[in-house]
């Protein structure tokens, strides 16, 4: 159903407390009295008295509606008949009587029609506004009663929130306090790291006394902040997360500043040796829950968050609403595209909103002066604006939280009501994320982190291979930190697929900054953000960390000699936000709560509050023997920077993570590799990029090979990456688990006959077949694709009359097909092999990229002459910036708008990535039919982030084939000769390819090598040619690869 309703057994259940309105129009009784059934509505009537004695009454509403008043006036008749109570009500969907086209709009969104589409619903009028006591009272004069009992519900509904409280579930702790437990498995869980840490007994002797003092008063405080239960319940899954095989992150945010966290393995960080401050997770001069943030792998996640159910009851566990509401960018197109106005004028006003996070149409008219000029010259762009920032805002879509888990001490439903969706499944929260906490819940978030599924996946395929070879396994959380070879790929920015740092911006700061230890790596994470950049602080880092810029504490002109050990790591640069607290702490005797608070006022920059920090500081600076000058001088550079610091916990344990990778792509790169190219198995684009990755790296991917390949991405036994079948285009997981079945249960396939006869054709179609064979699975099973094409049919009949031979008792002894060596390659002679164009189509279709070869790969020196970047480097342009780019159009569409605009779609692809190109107007109309298909393009453009597909496309300004670029740009073709080759017949042949091409643009230079010497002919301008593929190609055939070239100036 489209609407909600309640069944009447749900209400007869719950009835106790509740009040009934019938529904004016909507309603049961109001459908049948309309129809005239009486006698129904009568009976309707009897069931809520029967049920709801003195808790029913019989809506009215005017709100302008169809069939309202001959409604009412049969519900007069009704109430008086059987002495029912009446109540006046608005069906309120808006606030204003001028809000009523702004909410059609937002129904038109919902529902998917443009405002004037003739077959849009209207179900709502311009009346149903919030009205006023007198706007009721005046519209219900006539029926005074009604007015009376709506005040008499209101002062009868009565409900008291207990708001503030948090309930945990009770932790099973034996005959221990909740607190003792904790205490006695912190201190289990630290001598257990102590001995890892430092296994050597008089190093460990030594530095106990600070592990065991911080783990005593973060214990203190958690016990009297009343938060033990809360961190034996994290430990308790995370632990049965790690013995049940499902990797669990180091850390995120700021809990990867506790030691008890890291004693109860909730956490993989020494916060000691890293200088995280637990006070920055859980303060105690500021009562709130703690809150841990947990990665897990992705594939079992689920299956964790199905284990907490298990243990703490299904009806007390529930993930979390989250409500979708329309963005500044997407009420822009929303509301253009209701509104019926064209895709270009739309994308137009659309893009000159910045993509960046949080952005709203008030900080866009701030950041692009070309938004208010258009908002002011065009009142279409006015009137459009004016409508979205009506709606901007306002809630969409309701959706699930990508990792809020609640966890109730009873049922979920005493604390807070539950949403499903339509199918009835996937229950959460009714309540979002903070309502949730306020009703008294605590909430758990349980995430799913790729980059943990690639390493386990990674780890899989290293370890089996070293336990092949006698080898002991590789221990991720066990690895060196300090790793030369790793820290030499990553000072050459080889970071593609290392997470974290695989971005283009981020490639760059490495390459700048040239980091060699973890501290840079942890900086890195926090350096690579907007405020950092923009600040000038990443500037002054790099040039600090190579002897550029003297170091100082914190800035030459006012330093102090205490701050020195907080802020060496970063060189004199307030990068962290544990560091504001230790400057506060050291220099103006802060405790660090204390301190926490003071960062916290610092980020919101209330002038109230920071002028009462200040005198603060610089009281508590003084009190430490600081001049006041100097703390003062102190203080606002640690305001300043305030802003821009980020959470160093959070930054150390992700930067674990993005070190573990770069670690494996050092040291075991085929493996990490087929672990990240099977985390991106439905991602062409990112394959293709991977792809281009593997073979910078000098790794080899072999084509899908049915007799040693698996669903995802493996190695083989010669270090090459095997493509994964589960990667080929229509072969769905069903087929793939038949075959590899087969295969295991009879071993290798030796032929497309011998696989045919082995495995369950009811699980794998003609088809499924097909795409084995173009995408090269089949490549083993016999001479050459189109031979296996050509037989399918043949093995496929064999193979099913072998299945009627067996039913009838007519097989042969081994019960398999009978076909000899001989046979088999009699079946597949004199079929010719495909083209290099049709095996490489097949894998396009099959695979989305090609890998046996590519089209464009034979251009790549000459397109380097056309284009400035290759795909993969294509960054977004400035305003007024174009940038060329070239490629195969592996895509081609033409649409037209709801306003009969056509456009051209299309996409590129140069090997190493790919590029979205569109053209609209004239460039549609100039290049249009030079998108043909597997061509090689040349495009100029502006190159923009593409919204919906998170990747770049190009507003095509220019288009060139590659005859058309070839003409532009190349100033002759050369061909090189040699005295050996020179004959009569020879030159015959030549003049015979030339002659029929003659009469282009394009000079020829001879370049004749004899043993005297090498001389240079220009031939004639009546031997110039068109310089298309098909007479290089034959120049080439005839002279050979080297001996023809294009020249360019």
């Amino acid at each position: 159903m489209d609407l909600p309703y309640i069944d009447q057994e749900w209400l007869i259940e719950h009835r106790e407390g509740v009040i009934v309105l019938s529904g004016s129009t909507q309603g049961d009784i109001a459908k049948k009295l309309l129809k005239e059934n009486i006698s129904e509505a009568e009976s309707a009537v009897s069931f809520y008295q029967e049920f709801f004695p003195d808790h029913f009454y019989l809506s009215l509403s005017r709100t302008g509606r169809p069939d309202e008043e001959r409604y009412i006036q049969a519900a007069l008749k009704l109430a008086e008949a059987h002495d029912l109570p009446l109540v006046a009500t608005n069906d309120v969907v808006f606030l204003a009587p001028d809000d009523f086209e702004a909410h059609e709009i937002r129904v038109a969104i919902h529902d998917g029609y443009t405002l004037d589409d003739p077959k849009r619903p209207k179900r709502y009028t311009e009346q149903q506004y919030f009205r006023s006591e007198e706007e009721m009272c005046q519209l219900f004069a006539d029926i005074p009663s009604a007015l009376e009992n709506t005040v008499l519900i209101a002062q009868r509904c009565n409900v008291t929130l207990r708001l503030g409280e948090y309930f945990l579930p009770k932790f099973p702790t034996g005959d221990l306090s909740t607190e003792d437990y904790l205490v006695m498995k912190a201190k289990e869980g630290l001598e257990e790291r102590l001995v890892f840490l430092f296994p050597d007994d008089k190093v460990r002797a030594e530095r106990r006394p600070e592990y065991d003092e911080r783990l005593q008063v973060e214990l203190d405080v958690i016990n009297q902040m009343g938060f033990p239960g809360y961190f034996l319940i994290v430990m308790e899954f995370i632990q049965w997360s790690k013995d049940n095989d499902i990797p669990v992150g180091p850390g995120r945010g700021s809990g990867a500043g506790s030691l008890v966290a890291y004693a109860l393995k909730i956490t993989d960080l020494d916060p000691l040796e890293f200088d995280l401050l637990f006070e920055r997770f859980l303060n105690p001069e500021r009562i709130s829950m703690p809150d841990f943030d947990v990665d897990f792998c992705m594939d079992g996640r689920d299956r964790v968050i199905d284990h907490v159910a298990e243990t703490y009851g299904r009806g007390a566990v529930s993930q979390i609403i989250t409500f979708g509401s329309m963005a500044a960018k997407a009420v822009i197109r929303d509301v253009g595209r209701v509104l019926g106005h064209p895709y270009g004028f739309v994308d137009r006003i659309s893009k000159m909103i910045p993509p960046d996070p949080g952005m709203t149409l008030a900080k866009a008219f701030e950041a692009e002066p070309q938004l208010q000029v258009a908002y002011d010259s065009d009142e279409e762009v006015k009137a459009l604006i004016d409508m979205a920032r009506k709606l901007e805002g306002v809630t969409r879509n309701a959706g699930k939280h990508a990792g809020g888990v609640v966890i109730s001490p009873s049922l979920i439903t005493d604390f807070a009501p539950l949403y499903c969706d339509n199918e009835g499944l996937h229950p959460v929260t009714h309540f979002d994320k903070n309502d949730v906490e306020y009703a008294g819940l605590v909430k758990f978030d349980f995430l799913g982190l790729r980059t943990l599924t690639i390493i386990k996946w990674a780890l899989d395929m290293i370890n089996a291979r070293l336990t092949r070879e006698g080898k002991p396994p590789v221990d991720i959380a066990a690895i060196p930190l300090d790793d030369p070879e790793s820290f030499e790929l990553l000072k050459r920015s080889e970071t593609t697929a290392v997470f974290q740092l695989e971005s283009r911006g981020m490639k760059d700061l490495i390459k700048r900054l040239q980091p060699d230890c973890f501290e840079d790596i942890i900086a890195l994470v926090a350096l690579f953000r907007p405020g950092p950049l923009q600040s000038g602080m990443v500037d002054n880092f790099i040039d600090r960390k190579h002897g550029r810029e003297e170091v100082s504490y914190p800035d030459a002109n006012y330093q102090h000699e205490s701050l020195k050990p907080i802020l060496e790591p970063t060189y004199g640069i307030i990068l962290y936000q544990e560091q504001v607290m230790q400057i506060a702490q050291v220099l103006a005797g802060y405790t660090l709560g204390g301190a926490d608070l003071l960062r916290r006022a610092m980020g919101k920059k209330k002038p109230e509050e920071m002028a009462k920090q200040r005198s603060v500081f610089k009281e508590g600076a003084e009190k430490n023997g600081v001049d006041g000058e100097l703390s003062m001088k102190i203080f606002d550079l640690v305001e300043k920077f305030a802003g821009y610091g980020f959470n160093k916990s959070h930054s150390a344990a992700y930067a674990l993570v993005s070190y573990q990778t770069l670690w494996l792509k050092t040291h075991f790169p085929a493996e990490f590799m087929a672990a990240v190219m099977t985390s991106e198995m439905d991602n062409t684009d990112k394959i293709v990029g991977l792809y281009d990755e593997c073979l910078r790296m000098g790794l080899k991917v072999t084509p899908p090979d049915i007799n040693v390949g698996k669903h995802h991405f493996s190695v083989n036994e010669n270090g090459e990456i095997v493509y994964g079948i589960g990667a080929i285009k229509g072969v769905g997981e069903g087929p793939i688990e038949a075959l590899i079945t087969a295969r295991n249960e009879g071993g290798i396939f030796r032929d497309l006959f011998d696989l045919c006869a082995r495995v369950d054709l009811k699980k794998i179609n003609r088809r499924t077949f097909e795409s084995l064979i173009m995408s090269g699975a089949f490549d083993k099973l016999g001479p050459h694709r189109a031979a296996l094409s050509k037989n399918l049919e043949d093995a496929l009949k064999a193979s099913d009359q072998h299945a009627k031979d067996e039913a009838m008792g007519q097989t042969d002894m081994f019960g398999v097909l009978t076909e000899t060596h001989e046979e088999v390659e009699n079946a597949y002679a004199h079929t010719p092999p495909y083209t290099e164009k049709q095996i490489l189509d097949g894998e396009r279709e099959t695979l989305g990229l090609y890998l046996s070869s590519h089209p464009v790969s034979r251009y790549l020196k000459e397109l380097s002459h056309y284009s400035s970047t290759r795909l993969k480097d294509l960054t977004p342009n400035r305003r007024g910036q174009i940038s060329t780019a070239a490629g195969l159009l592996v895509s081609t569409r033409f649409a037209t708008t709801k306003k009969g605009n056509r456009i051209g779609i299309a996409t590129i692809d140069d090997r190493s990535g790919r590029l979205d190109l569109t053209l609209f107007g004239e460039s549609l109309d100039q290049f249009g039919e030079k998108l043909q298909k597997d061509t090689v393009v040349v495009v100029s453009g502006q190159v923009s982030f593409d919204d919906f597909s998170g990747g770049l496309k190009m507003s095509v300004r220019d288009l060139m084939t590659l005859d058309e670029a070839r003409s532009r740009y190349a100033k002759s073709l050369a061909i090189s000769l040699s005295e050996e080759q020179i004959s009569p017949s020879f030159i015959k042949k030549l003049k015979e390819r030339l002659e029929p091409v003659s009469g282009g643009t394009l000079p020829i230079n001879v370049y004749y090598q004899s043993a005297k010497g090498r001389a240079l002919l220009r031939l004639g301008i009546q031997w110039s040619i068109t310089p298309t593929d098909e007479i290089l190609t034959e120049l080439v055939n005839l002279l050979g690869e080297n001996a023809v070239e294009l020249e360019f100036g």
